[in-house]
């Protein structure tokens, strides 16, 4: 993976999660466009361009944000996340959009990646309509949506996962660079740390996901586990997480982590001891430029 590509990520991300941007250039953004060739509201997503044409040669870098609720809950529009998104694009310099998918009480695992994929082929296949540069698209997602966007960063290839939806099954659903806020890596060890969730439970979000308890249906937990599907060409990733998170364990961004790196694939882990299932603006200011209070004990882990 080009270092580039974990630059441009790197920098956007920065200017999203903190606000330090200079606003500016005007934003159309186009709302619940079908990327499924379905009637389906959850799979459609929202996108942000700048109303001034794109660069023609290369185009914009696509930004997607992937919302969480524990597979059951949430939509595109989840969250501050879709409004900070908005802000970086009004600096004219990227685009952004915002993904929905099946929940788990409507369709059960692999719907949700087989979504984000043929999200993710749409935009890829639409990308000189739009000015995206196709050689830059990077998620973002926070719990179950940082779930998603690692799963989307290490099953590249894996035909199992990509699905058959939409009409753009000839494009990538490949992606640059992933930023993790604290989404669960490794399904069947959850239950490894403490937590006010019991993961392994048949009525746990995992479970309810899966379709089944988890440690009774091993062969599919694995399946939605990214920690699984690491290997040396992954996206470089970008992992947030506290040590006191309650609902997804901190282990869970920490063997993600130390995997990617043995897979030779860069990763950087930000840590706050005694931080919970959020990640608040003061954390991100010190944690990405030494400024404002910090909130716990930070811990960076480059690769």
């Amino acid at each position: 993976m080009k270092k580039g590509r974990v630059v441009f990520f790197l920098y956007a991300f920065v200017l999203c999660s903190t606000g330090a941007v200079t606003q500016g250039a005007e934003v159309k953004i186009l709302r619940n466009l079908p990327y499924a060739e379905t009637a389906n509201p959850r799979q459609t997503l929202d996108l942000a361009i700048p109303k001034e044409p794109a660069p023609e040669k290369t185009g914009r870098p696509l930004v997607i944000w992937i919302h969480g609720g524990g597979w059951k809950n949430g939509n595109k529009a989840s969250g501050h996340q879709p409004d900070r998104l908005r802000t970086l694009v009004q600096t004219g310099r990227y685009a952004g959009a915002t993904i929905a998918y099946r929940l788990s009480g409507e369709a059960k695992w692999p719907a949700q990646i087989h979504d984000c994929k043929a999200a993710i082929r749409w935009l890829r296949g639409n990308a000189k309509e739009y000015g995206i540069d196709q050689k830059r698209i990077a998620v973002w997602g926070s719990s179950a949506g940082g779930h998603l966007v690692s799963m989307l960063g290490s099953s590249g290839g894996n035909q199992e996962l990509e699905g058959k939806l939409g009409k753009h099954l000839d494009q990538s659903s490949r992606v640059s660079a992933v930023v993790n806020y604290y989404g669960p890596s490794a399904l069947l060890q959850m239950d490894d740390f403490p937590s006010k969730i019991v993961h392994n439970d048949p009525n746990s979000p995992e479970s309810q996901l899966i379709g089944n308890p988890i440690q009774k249906s091993k062969t599919k937990a694995l399946q939605a586990s990214p920690l699984h599907h690491v290997t040396s060409d992954d996206a470089p990733h970008l992992h947030f997480h506290g040590t006191e998170d309650p609902l997804v364990p901190f282990n869970q961004s920490e063997i993600y982590h130390e995997a990617l790196k043995k897979a030779g694939v860069q990763s950087i882990l930000v840590t706050s001891k005694g931080g919970g299932h959020n990640m608040p603006g003061p954390f991100l200011d010190h944690a990405l430029h030494g400024k404002g209070k910090p909130l716990g004990d930070l811990t960076t882990s480059p690769n």
